[in-house]
């Protein structure tokens, strides 16, 4: 029997929950290294998950499949796909880093270290839970394991927002007390409402299918035994859709997003959208154009427009925006609607870069997002009018700070714009109007971030950033990675197309669509 590494990659950052949650209360410190080494543990399996995987093999790998409720058809059933395996690389990859710059996120609320009430042991252990409930999701190929585990990152997420929430507010302690609740519950309710209605749609597929096994559903399909009323096919992808909709998230569906990340600290803001967001659009390719090919061409022209919306609407939005984190909030709104254009252009070029983005934009909105959590902590606030001069004084922070916002808005040369080149081509190729639409993203994008470096970073320096300081080792340790990630994907991206492409062609086998050809031949 071979090593179940898909399954230990799940469970080793479930255990260091448990272990860092059981560190005495006194012992903060060891608390943190206990969640680190567990992250950096977990990276080292992903990191052997990926070196492990054939791109060029079968579309699920390291398969893993055992009986869990048998009267009900449910199974413990793992497999990566090329799309699956990258996304939870990419998980792997940042919570180390969201553990380093959350180091001293809880110590404001060690106001007893002797007590029962363990602040920062709880913190870091959500953490790790949330990341071995996202990895399992990105494994998990039977749809009732997939959706216990969609709506169970939601717990930990929760507590994150509204318990451990961001600090640097301009009111009292109780006006930023109930901000942090207000967030918090409004992000459980939106995802819960969404989890409900796919729970419907859920049972739905088994009285159809009899079983809630991809694997199973496919072979069914193709020997002929298995196939679905449209109109049935259609309210089920309608109810799986609307809770990866929420969870994407894309307009109309997105008002929490900028709640929560504005009052969650800049880890956990970082941990909501470069993390637990990507599994709604992961879902969307793994589940909706697998299992409804039909209701998702069906569906296409709708959700297109809403992708164009969400573009629109999100960069604008965050063209407005006073507060750093919610300009970063809209901007991933923004975002969130480029990659559902790709997946839904139904091109082969457009769901290579929605995959792309997924990941490269959990890069670049982490070293952001980060970078702007390390300016915030330094000055107590997020308001960009408090801010000015700050290059003069803290030159490292300014340029990262400034090499973050360039991969934001997709600079040539850095990971995010391959993603959003090909997004781009795949949506010309098959919608040319929408390809103009979604051009304006790119314009807004230069607008909201370069005017934001210019009235933080440069200027007169204001008197309250005078003795600012620049970054320190750890937050070094935590900042060059990414940005080297940034600029190794953005001059060299074949590692990742190369895992990713095999099951794009999958994707588009599934919904039996094939690329628009060229109206003009090229010249021999």
């Amino acid at each position: 029997m071979s090593f179940p590494l898909l399954t230990a990659t799940a469970a080793l950052p479930a255990i260091g929950a448990v272990a860092t949650a059981a560190v005495p209360a006194a012992k903060r410190t060891a608390a943190k290294w206990t969640a680190l080494v567990f992250a950096l543990a977990t990276l080292v399996l992903a990191g052997l998950a990926l070196a492990r995987f054939e791109p060029g093999g079968e579309r699920y790998q390291l398969i893993e499949s055992h009986a869990w409720i048998k009267d009900f058809g449910v199974r413990y059933e793992l497999g990566v796909d090329g799309i699956g395996v990258a996304l939870m690389a990419l998980t792997a990859l940042l919570i180390p880093f969201v553990i380093l710059a959350g180091w001293h996120d809880a110590d404001p609320l060690e106001t007893k270290p002797s007590s029962r009430w363990r602040p920062t042991q709880g913190f870091f252990a959500l953490i790790l839970m949330v990341e071995a409930m996202v990895i399992l999701s990105f494994e998990a190929t039977d749809v009732f394991l997939f959706y216990i585990l969609f709506e169970a990152m939601l717990i930990p997420m929760y507590f994150l927002i509204g318990g451990f929430g961001d600090r640097a507010h301009a009111g009292s302690d109780e006006n930023a007390a109930a901000q942090r609740s207000y967030a918090a519950v409004k992000f459980l309710l939106y995802n819960l409402v969404g989890g409900l209605i796919m729970l419907a749609a859920v049972i739905g597929l088994y009285v159809v299918a009899g079983t809630f096994s991809l694997s199973e559903i496919a072979e069914a399909r193709a020997n002929g035994s298995f196939s679905m009323a449209t109109g049935t096919e259609r309210w089920l992808f309608l109810g799986f859709f609307f809770a990866f909709a929420v969870k994407a998230p894309l307009w109309p569906l997105h008002t929490w997003l900028p709640n929560a990340m504005g009052e969650a600290t800049s880890p956990v803001a970082v941990l909501i959208t470069a993390v637990v967001d990507k599994v709604g659009t992961f879902a969307m390719l793994r589940f909706c154009l697998q299992l409804f090919p039909e209701a998702s061409k069906w569906a296409t022209p709708v959700i297109v427009v809403l992708a164009l919306i969400s573009i629109v609407y999100g960069a604008l939005l965050a063209v407005g925006q006073r507060d750093i984190k919610r300009l970063i909030a809209y901007a991933s709104i923004s975002h969130f609607g480029f990659i559902i254009l790709g997946i839904f252009a139904m091109t082969s070029q457009g769901q290579s870069g929605a995959t792309l983005y997924m990941v490269n934009h959990g890069i670049s909105t982490a070293a952001l997002m980060l970078v702007a959590g390390f300016l915030i902590t330094r000055r107590g606030s997020r308001l960009i009018a408090d801010y000015g001069g700050v290059q003069k004084v803290a030159p490292i922070l300014a340029g990262t700070f400034l090499i973050g916002g360039l991969a934001t808005l997709s600079l040539p040369g850095l990971a995010p714009f391959v993603s959003e080149f090909l997004v781009l081509v795949g949506a010309f190729s098959a919608y040319p109007a929408a390809g103009i639409v979604a051009t304006t993203g790119i314009v807004l994008a230069a607008l909201y971030v370069l005017v934001l470096y210019q009235r933080t970073m440069t200027g007169p320096v204001k008197a309250e950033v005078q003795g600012m300081a620049d970054l320190k080792v750890r937050e070094l340790a935590v900042v060059v990675p990414l940005i080297g990630l940034l600029l190794f994907l953005g001059v060299y991206p074949k590692p990742l197309t190369e895992i990713v492409n095999p099951a794009v062609q999958h994707t588009m086998s599934d919904v039996q669509k094939k690329d628009p050809q060229p109206e003009v031949e090229a010249a021999k």
